[in-house]
C-alpha cells in the first residue's frame, strides 16, 4: 500500500497526554457533584460560567420569554429544519418493528421495542451555540416517545440562549436547565437535590463533556462517544483544492483540538489544497480556532489508488466522511468505519449538522468501528419475550432444557425444567437428574 503524508498532526502521545490531563478533571469534578450535589453544581455555573440564577431549571415563562426574543426568520428557519430531521426520525421508527412468532407448536417468543425511560440531552454552548444539537436530541427523542426527556446547555452571555431554549421547547423537551459543561451532564447522570437523574445521557459536547460521558457510562446509558468533530475529506482530481479546503476548515473552525484530514490521490490536489488553506485562514472570521486545528490536528495523505484511500479511510474511522471522487457510490459500499458519509460535491457536512435530517450526533476516536451514530434506534430498548402456550410443548422443551442444564452442571437450572414436566408432561423425574 502506498500512501504519504504531505502535512502530519502532532504524536498520539502528545494527544494522550491532553486526554490524561482531561481524564484526572473530569474525574474529580463528577465526585464533587456525586458529594455535594446541588451546592457543587452552583460553584461550578460560577466558576465556569459566572452563573448564579436562582434556579437552574426554567419556568414555562422564561421559556416563552426566551422563544420571544428569537426573530421569525430564525424561527421558521428551526421549523423547518426541525421538520426534515423528524421526517427521517419517523422513517428510522417506522423501520423498527415489535415481531412474535411462534417457532415450534406452542412455543411463542417476541420481542417489543420500548423506549428508554427518561433522557438528558446536553446541548453545547461556549464559543458556538449549537442549536442543532437540539434538534438532533429532544427531537429525536421524541419521536422515539421517550416519556421525560430534560435538556441542558450553558448560558450565553450570562442568560439562556432564546434558539437554543425555543429549539428544545419545540422539539419536546419536559424539563430545561441553564447549566454547562461537567456541572451539566453529571447532575442530570448522577442527580442532585432538585434534578431527578436520568437513565441515559445523549449529546455531543468538548473534550471534558466526551470524558464525563465515558465515566458515567454503566451509572447511566450513553449514546455514544461524541468527542471533538472530526472531519475527513476523501478527494481525486474531479473536484479542487477551493471546495476541499472550505470543508476541511468548516469543521476544524469547531475547536482547537477538531481533527481534519485530506486524503487524495492526487498529489497537486494536495499540494493545491495546503495552499489554499493557508488563504483561507487570513480571511476566515473564526482562523483562531481553525489554524489550532489545523496546525495540531491536521492531516494530508496522498495515496497511490482508490483502494489505498479506502483502506486509509476505514483504518481511521473519522465521524464525518465526505467524498467527493468519480466513485462515490463505490465508496458507500465498502466503507465500513465512520460516523456519517457525505457523497458528492453538492452535499457537504455543514448540512447534516444542521438541516438536512440526519443526525449529527456522530462516533468519534475511532467508535465508529463498532456503532453509528445517535438515531432514533438509540432511544429505543429491544427486549425479548416467551411463552408456552400448550403441555406438549412445556414437556418437550422442558426435557431438552433438562439435559442441557445437567451437562453444564446446574441442578437447580435443570429442576426448574424437571418440574414443568412432572406438572405438564406427567413424567416422574427422579430430583436433580437430567429428563430422559
Amino acid at each position: 500500500m502506498g500512501i504519504e503524508f504531505l502535512k502530519r498532526s502532532k504524536p498520539d502521545s502528545e494527544k494522550a497526554e491532553d486526554d490524561a490531563k482531561v481524564k484526572a478533571v473530569v474525574e474529580t469534578t463528577l465526585a464533587d457533584i456525586a458529594a455535594r450535589g446541588d451546592t457543587a453544581v452552583r460553584d461550578l455555573s460560577q466558576k465556569f460560567d459566572n452563573y448564579q440564577p436562582e434556579r437552574f431549571r426554567l419556568t414555562n415563562s422564561e421559556i416563552e420569554a426566551a422563544m420571544n426574543k428569537v426573530s421569525t426568520r430564525d424561527m421558521d428557519d428551526i421549523k423547518f429544519a426541525q421538520t426534515q430531521i423528524r421526517r427521517f426520525a419517523e422513517a428510522q421508527r417506522a423501520s423498527m418493528t415489535d415481531i412474535e412468532v411462534e417457532t415450534l407448536p406452542g412455543v411463542i417468543l417476541g420481542h417489543r421495542n420500548i423506549p428508554v425511560q427518561s433522557v438528558g440531552c446536553y446541548v453545547p454552548g461556549g464559543k458556538f451555540p449549537m442549536v442543532a444539537s437540539a434538534h438532533m436530541s429532544v427531537l429525536t427523542a421524541s419521536v422515539a416517545g421517550v416519556p421525560r426527556i430534560i435538556a441542558s446547555a450553558p448560558p450565553v452571555d450570562g442568560e439562556p440562549h432564546p434558539a437554543i431554549v425555543a429549539a428544545m421547547a419545540m422539539g419536546g423537551a419536559h424539563e430545561i436547565y441553564v447549566l454547562g459543561g461537567i456541572q451539566a451532564v453529571g447532575a442530570m447522570a448522577i442527580g442532585t437535590e432538585s434534578i431527578k437523574p436520568v437513565h441515559m445521557l445523549v449529546g455531543p459536547g468538548n473534550a471534558f463533556v466526551a470524558e464525563a460521558k465515558r465515566q458515567l457510562y454503566g451509572r447511566v446509558g450513553i449514546d455514544l462517544f461524541a468527542g471533538p468533530t472530526e472531519t475527513m475529506i476523501i478527494a481525486d482530481d474531479t473536484v479542487d483544492a477551493e471546495l476541499c479546503a472550505t470543508d476541511l476548515l468548516g469543521q476544524a473552525e469547531h475547536g482547537y483540538n477538531s481533527p481534519a484530514c485530506l486524503i487524495t490521490n492526487s498529489r497537486q490536489l494536495a499540494e493545491d489544497t495546503m495552499a489554499e488553506i493557508d488563504r483561507l485562514l487570513q480571511i476566515l472570521p473564526t482562523s483562531e480556532t481553525a489554524a489550532a486545528s489545523w496546525e495540531n490536528y491536521g492531516d494530508i495523505i496522498v495515496c497511490d489508488s482508490h483502494e489505498d484511500m479506502l483502506h486509509t479511510a476505514n483504518d481511521m474511522a473519522y465521524e464525518h466522511v465526505q467524498v467527493m471522487t468519480a466513485r462515490d457510490d463505490w465508496y458507500l459500499e465498502n466503507m465500513h468505519s465512520y460516523g456519517a458519509l457525505f457523497l458528492g460535491p453538492r452535499t457537504n457536512v455543514a448540512n447534516g449538522d444542521k438541516v438536512i435530517g440526519t443526525n449529527h450526533t456522530l462516533p468519534t476516536k475511532k467508535a465508529g468501528r463498532y456503532t453509528g451514530g445517535l438515531w432514533v434506534g438509540k432511544f429505543l430498548k429491544t427486549h425479548s419475550y416467551q411463552k408456552i402456550t400448550s403441555d406438549e410443548a412445556a414437556t418437550m422443551i422442558g426435557e431438552y432444557g433438562s439435559r442441557l442444564c445437567m451437562l453444564e452442571g446446574f441442578v437447580g437450572h435443570a429442576e426448574q425444567c424437571n418440574v414443568r414436566v412432572r406438572r405438564y408432561g406427567g413424567k416422574n423425574i427422579p430430583f436433580g437428574e437430567a429428563a430422559e
